[in-house]
């Protein structure tokens, strides 16, 4: 549940070392994701405070990348991301994974009865946003999860990743929103090219996709 932002600096970071898996790692030179930027932001000002938006450096580069390119397909378009992980990786308590820096929760994208995109209600009083209960046709109170821009948002992320020379590992959503986000023109294109998982998680993952990125890692130490 945190927040990502600013480009302006992002090449001038130092380059990050991971160790073992997601859900059995660590990670060295871990760099934060800025809290904001020019279409998306962290899911609260806590989880940056907290320092619970650190990831690989190569991991920082794609997020950033995608969000550009985001920003020039669908300009009014708004995206949160959630929680990544620790400087220094190791456990991440409530999450299974997310320990090595190349874990990413980014929230769903939403638009009101008017059809306006707006950021997902992340505070304390719904876990930032983690409690929100989606129906099966991706609706919650005045809210609907945008799938054209989900879609889109993980074909760049899988677009940025090729970029770096990395592929996506896997992606965790509720299966049974699945058919929705495959239904939007990007939808088609990343039911082919990414992993989607077939079977329910042990959390729904309905307001929130989970994204492991393929990074060479060393040995756990």
């Amino acid at each position: 549940m945190f927040v990502i932002g600013a480009t302006s600096a992002w090449a001038a970071d130092k380059t990050s070392t991971c160790y073992g898996t997601p859900s059995k790692g660590s990670l060295e030179k871990g760099v934060a994701l800025p809290e904001k930027g020019k279409n998306f932001k962290a899911y609260h000002p806590l989880g940056v405070t907290l320092g619970r938006n650190y990831v690989h450096s190569t991991v920082k580069s794609i997020v950033l990348d995608a969000y550009k390119k985001l920003a020039k397909e669908f300009p009014k378009k708004r995206f949160l991301y959630g929680e990544t992980g620790w400087e220094e990786g190791g456990e991440f308590s409530p999450h299974k994974t997310h320990r090595n820096g190349t874990s990413v929760d980014f929230m769903v994208p939403v638009v009101n009865a008017k059809g306006e995109s707006v950021l997902l209600p992340a505070g304390v009083f719904n876990k930032f946003g983690y409690s929100i209960e989606f129906d099966k046709k991706g609706r919650y109170e005045e809210l609907t999860i945008d799938f054209k821009a989900l879609a889109a948002h993980l074909y760049f992320l899988h677009k940025a990743a090729r970029e770096h020379k990395v592929k996506i590992k896997r992606v965790i959503f509720d299966p049974r929103l699945q058919p929705l986000l495959f239904k939007t023109p990007y939808g088609k294109k990343i039911k082919s090219l990414l992993k989607l998982n077939s079977r329910q998680a042990w959390v729904r993952h309905d307001e929130h996709i989970h994204v492991d990125f393929a990074i060479p890692c060393e040995k756990v130490k």
